[in-house]
């Protein structure tokens, strides 16, 4: 049975979902915040937590697990240098999700800045 196995369907294929996550987990340590769609805000939200906990503890094996995950040095280097050591002392809540009034122009999709807290 498959019973809460519910993932967030932001791509075509479960290949294009790992990389889309991938891709914004990276360019929210990148840039701070980014606007995307409610749902993939929604969908990276916990990956990007889990990273954050992750930096954290700065090793030599938590960083090849980061590059694993993110699969950029130069963000990697970001995430246990600046971002990470900010939250040293937080337990978790890293992100914040905000909801923006109008949709899209186009498909009227609901848009969302993520951004770290």
């Amino acid at each position: 049975m498959r019973h809460k196995k519910h993932k967030y369907k932001v791509g075509s294929c479960p290949t294009h979902r790992k990389a889309l996550i991938k891709g914004l987990a990276g360019e929210i340590i990148k840039h701070g915040k980014i606007k995307t769609t409610h749902a993939k805000c929604k969908a990276v939200q916990p990956y990007l937590e889990k990273l954050i906990t992750l930096g954290k503890t700065d090793s030599v094996s938590n960083r090849r697990l980061a590059d694993s995950r993110i699969g950029n040095k130069l963000t990697v280097k970001k995430l246990f240098g600046d971002v990470s050591p900010k939250y040293k002392e937080r337990n978790g809540g890293y992100t914040r999700i905000v909801k923006l009034a109008d949709g899209r122009v186009g498909d009227n999709a609901e848009v969302s800045y993520i951004m770290l807290v």
